[in-house]
């Protein structure tokens, strides 16, 4: 498996799509259940199989991750060549995973304690897993809004 297998709630989410999925492959609900109690290894590949399509859909279509943790945010564009990162580090103890944290944030953009780096970094071999580590490691997958906000402010 390249990526990472659904969860149970995934799965039930793309009920239909993975039923469609099975019909590709002619197996239909009756030899499924078959599959799934006499040839376990079987239905864990073919779940496999489904879950790699599923990212592989979702990351080729991703634009931006976020990553915000309490002192650092990462924001991420991922563009066709490569992929451009903001990020802006606190050097005091506000918390930006809080309301409280982030608004402070927002107030005090040119504090001393803000510090904004800008990066760009080209794609590995398989740029659909490059954006996968960052999923991994935390990124959540977003419409742009801050990566977009921010730009415009420091650029």
């Amino acid at each position: 498996m390249k990526y990472a297998r659904l969860t149970k709630e995934q799965f039930e989410e793309l009920h239909k799509e993975f039923i469609n999925f099975l019909a590709t492959q002619t197996i239909t609900a009756e030899e499924w259940e078959n599959i799934k109690v006499n040839k376990p290894e079987v239905a864990e590949l073919e779940l496999d199989v489904f879950s790699d399509l599923v990212w592989e859909g979702v990351l080729n279509k991703v634009e931006f991750i976020e990553h915000i943790s309490p002192q650092q945010i990462h924001l991420f564009h991922l563009n066709e060549e490569n992929m451009q990162l903001i990020g802006i580090k606190l050097k005091n103890e506000k918390d930006l995973t809080t309301t409280e944290g982030f608004n402070w944030l927002r107030e005090n953009l040119m504090d001393d304690n803000v510090e904004f780096v800008q990066a760009k970094k080209d794609y590995s071999q398989d740029k659909n897993s490059d954006k996968f580590k960052l999923i991994e490691q935390g990124g959540v997958i977003t419409k742009g809004d801050l990566f977009t906000y921010f730009d415009k402010l420091i650029n």
